[in-house]
């Protein structure tokens, strides 16, 4: 029984660390740009697959193709349909930021190599080409890879439940995690906003 507790124990640490290291990222205003024009273009994209927006196919023919012309299993394709919709809100949000980068990375290389490498670098400006490059994808992961490796930067909901967690402050009046969780779910709501925007949250 002791063995069980301290393999529980050792676990439970294990992911508190990975979960840290994933939440903490620096107050780079240049990351806040970079998830925020990525998110929301692969937001657009995946309202499209998943609800049909902006002239899309929606879900069910959207797996379809997939499975029809990519050969790519139903599964598969829901998750790479969630890695643009949801980690696009993501992004846009600074909420898991490197989970959803490494979500959009994944899709935009798998899609360039199953796709459109075949169709060479460009995109199909001139209606003279089978398909369409993967200079789009390209950007794509240019765009995630820093996102991936330093986080979803400035005004983002990481640095906010990063500092949550580790209880601190930076001055400008802001309490302890305690705090806030002791709050009324309406109080919850206007504090976690206020930590979000407010000009004094910074890492020190």
């Amino acid at each position: 029984m002791w063995a069980v507790s301290q393999t529980v124990k050792k676990i439970a640490g294990w992911v508190a660390s990975a979960l840290k290291r994933t939440l903490h990222t620096p107050d780079d205003p240049m990351l806040f740009a970079m998830r925020v024009v990525l998110g929301a273009v692969m937001f657009a994209h995946g309202a499209q697959k998943a609800l049909g927006w902006f002239g899309g196919a929606g879900l069910q023919p959207t797996l379809e193709y997939f499975g029809r012309t990519l050969g790519i299993p139903r599964p598969l394709g829901l998750l790479a349909i969630a890695a643009e919709f949801l980690g696009g809100m993501g992004l846009m949000l600074g909420l898991l930021g490197r989970i959803c980068a490494l979500g959009i990375g994944v899709n935009m290389a798998v899609a360039m190599l199953l796709v459109h490498l075949q169709n060479g670098f460009f995109m199909n400006w001139f209606g003279t080409k089978a398909g369409e490059g993967f200079e789009y994808h390209l950007l794509a992961l240019a765009l995630a890879l820093p996102l991936v490796i330093r986080g979803a930067g400035a005004f983002s909901l990481d640095r906010v439940l990063d500092r949550m967690a580790a209880g601190r402050t930076s001055g400008g009046g802001l309490e302890p995690a305690k705090s806030w969780q002791e709050l009324p779910p309406a109080g919850a709501a206007v504090r976690f906003s206020s930590l979000w925007l407010s000009a004094e949250y910074r890492w020190k």
